[in-house]
């Protein structure tokens, strides 16, 4: 397991806990929005994090954080996935999966043991290959990403699906189709990206959303998703 990151304590990533994240490196996606693409593109020229010590270290925070965030990168590429988290879980912590839902069947068998406690999935653009395919940069299987949207809808492991906004590629029509995708999900999160970092120049060069403009999407998705947050 190839961890290249570990936050003790954030009270951003799991809403309503407290958690450490940890950050896995590789992904299967190329998004040229992507503000981890040093775990992308680079895991080899970052330091590792080893388990003895993410354990020892977890063990001090015992009755202060809830959980652990396993995140990426893309944490369901790699094989030893379930075993890192049936670790965290021996450790006495819940765990938060992030993860962009291109390996339904990793996330079923998951689900299916009962290691999850919260799962964020990323839904990247509206449900067509050419549009997936844009927003991620690599050709992506969209039959994948609906088959975990479902699986996630019909478990009763608690959930969000959050998506970042890029004016590139989300505009009115765009979220107009995703609520239409989304409807009767429990909450879709809508997120502002940060051109600070992005892994494509050109994209950091150019302004996100002002927060007026968020609201307005987010009205407009409203119209269809019974729960979005921004």
């Amino acid at each position: 397991m190839d961890i290249k990151g570990f936050l003790e304590t954030s009270f951003v990533d799991w809403p309503g806990k407290i958690c450490a994240v940890l950050f896995l490196a590789g992904c299967n996606l190329r998004c040229p929005f992507c503000h981890n693409h040093e775990l992308v593109l680079n895991p080899d020229g970052l330091v590792g994090v080893s388990l003895e010590s993410i354990t020892s270290r977890l063990a001090m925070f015992k009755g202060w954080i809830d959980g652990v965030c396993i995140s990426g990168g893309e944490p369901t590429i790699n094989h030893d996935l379930p075993d890192l988290i049936r670790m965290v879980r021996n450790c006495g912590f819940l765990v938060k999966l992030d993860t962009n839902g291109t390996r339904p069947a990793l996330l079923r068998a998951l689900l299916d043991e009962e290691l999850l406690d919260y799962v964020a999935m990323d839904v990247k653009a509206p449900p067509s290959f050419q549009a997936y395919s844009l927003v991620t940069g690599v050709s992506v299987p969209i039959k994948a990403i609906e088959e975990s949207i479902s699986l996630l809808r019909e478990s009763t492991v608690p959930y969000e699906f959050r998506t970042t906004l890029i004016p590139t590629f989300h505009g009115e029509p765009e979220i107009a189709a995703m609520a239409e995708y989304l409807a009767g999900c429990s909450l879709w999160r809508l997120q502002p990206y940060n051109p600070e970092n992005a892994m494509n120049e050109e994209l950091r060069r150019l302004p996100g959303y002002t927060p007026e403009e968020m609201q307005h999407l987010a009205g407009i998705a409203g119209k269809t998703v019974n729960r979005v947050v921004c």
